[in-house]
């Protein structure tokens, strides 16, 4: 008997060892993303549109497999509510909200809040408005009205309203302040809150970081989106990206890039993101660059985070708060070694010509 209770607590103390090395794993991997301030990612599909044309479920796996944690719609290809559902939850990726145009809202904002509410999403997004509803135009109040009534409509099913801006926003109103900032002064938070698009506020000569501590705690979802441009852009920007085509273009070059490989100093803005009490970050890149596909620029992207967290993570643990820049790894398109932030002057890739347009069948503008 004396020999079975020694054995019994010869068990209990293993026992009790394992389980006080599975919570210090635990612990440490939590302690690892307090440090390397890892909100969560998701993706804009926009960004994937004609895989996803192709292949709705084969896309979102890859989606998943690259390594993100959630996805942001814009359609849904034909697939019901309830299907889309099913392969979100099956895949494991969080529906994170969708954008969806103003005046498919303005049509029937019920079947868009009920469409998406039952797919699990927590956002519904205005992506763009045309020129009569910017700053300036003939329907800007009216566009103001328009968000205060769905935003409350939102409010009531549960969800909250986002607006994800361009740099037209950023034309000034008769008060002199931004229409951007004239928006979410006239709609209260609780009915509308922001979805800083980090590459039209940086394209509108604005600092990114600041605009996301001004809209500190309003700013639950955060796109990051690089782009790379030089010369003068003296035309309007849209008809790079197939808006407004009849425009010219007079810069020598402008495109979107994978996260690192453009202008945009994304350690810093995935900081700010943080600081911000945002909880996602999503990535998005309207056209493919580099000569790189779609699929394989926002793996790209992916890289660049989940690099920059290992980076922040070292750099937070012997440095405190300090930011940590890091290389480029091998391989990757931009030639030499710099730092994230850095303006890319790499040689642009066989086929980036910057005349890029929407893709066929898109039936919103980003």
């Amino acid at each position: 008997m004396k020999k079975f209770s020694i054995l019994l607590m010869f068990v209990v103390a293993l026992m009790s060892l394992a389980s006080c090395g599975g919570a210090s794993k635990k612990n440490a991997e939590a302690q690892q993303c307090e440090h390397s301030q890892c909100l969560p990612v998701g993706l804009q599909l926009y960004s994937v549109r004609d895989a996803m044309a192709q292949d709705f479920k084969g896309t979102l796996q890859q989606v998943k497999a690259m390594g993100y944690d959630g996805v942001e719609f814009a359609g849904l290809f034909d697939h019901s509510p309830a299907d889309v559902k099913a392969m979100c939850a099956e895949i494991g990726l969080n529906p994170i909200s969708a954008h969806v145009p103003l005046a498919d809202m303005l049509a029937d904002v019920d079947k868009v809040i009920a469409d998406y509410k039952a797919i699990g999403c927590q956002y519904i997004v205005v992506p763009y408005v045309t020129e009569e509803r910017r700053p300036g135009g003939d329907k800007f109040m009216q566009m103001i009205e328009e968000i205060r009534t769905i935003g409350q409509k939102c409010k009531e099913a549960g969800l909250t309203l986002l607006y994800h801006n361009h740099d037209f926003e950023f034309a000034k109103t008769e008060t002199g302040e931004f229409g951007l900032d004239y928006l979410y002064a006239n709609v209260p938070a609780d009915l509308l809150q922001t979805e800083l698009d980090q590459c039209w506020v940086k394209y509108a000569g604005q600092d990114p970081v600041a605009y996301l501590k001004k809209y500190e705690g309003r700013s639950p979802v955060v796109h990051l989106k690089d782009y790379y441009a030089s010369g003068e852009q003296k035309e309007d920007p849209y008809a790079l990206i197939g808006l407004n085509e009849g425009e010219k273009k007079e810069n020598t070059a402008f495109e979107f890039r994978p996260l690192g490989y453009g202008v945009q100093d994304v350690p810093a803005l995935m900081k700010a993101a943080k600081h911000a009490g945002s909880q996602w970050l999503i990535v998005e890149q309207d056209q493919p660059s580099m000569g790189k596909t779609p699929l394989e620029c926002v793996a790209l992207s992916m890289e660049t985070i989940q690099a920059i967290r290992q980076d922040q993570s070292k750099c937070d643990h012997n440095h405190g708060e300090g930011s940590c820049d890091h290389k480029h790894g091998e391989g990757q398109d931009c030639k030499g070694e710099h730092k994230h932030g850095d303006d890319c002057k790499g040689e642009k890739k066989e086929g980036c010509s910057g005349e890029h347009k929407h893709g066929e069948g898109c039936d919103h503008k980003h």
